[in-house]
């Protein structure tokens, strides 16, 4: 009994990529939205939310003894 393959769409392009190894640039459809997407990561299009931590003179030694 051979199972359905799952496909998932490419994150840059939206084209149907098969989930398998096989797919070489999985969840990407090529080489070239692989690289695309690299790109925005590289020049921070893309980023991912964090918290301001406080700088460390403003933390109390205290908390540590």
């Amino acid at each position: 009994m051979s199972q359905a393959v799952r496909t998932v769409p490419c994150p840059t392009c939206g084209a149907a990529v098969r989930w398998e190894p096989a797919s070489q640039f999985r969840p990407f459809c090529s080489e070239r939205c692989k690289m695309i997407d690299l790109g925005e990561w590289a020049s921070e299009t893309y980023r991912v939310p964090a918290q301001e931590e406080s700088p460390d003179s403003e933390i109390d030694p205290s908390r540590y003894s």
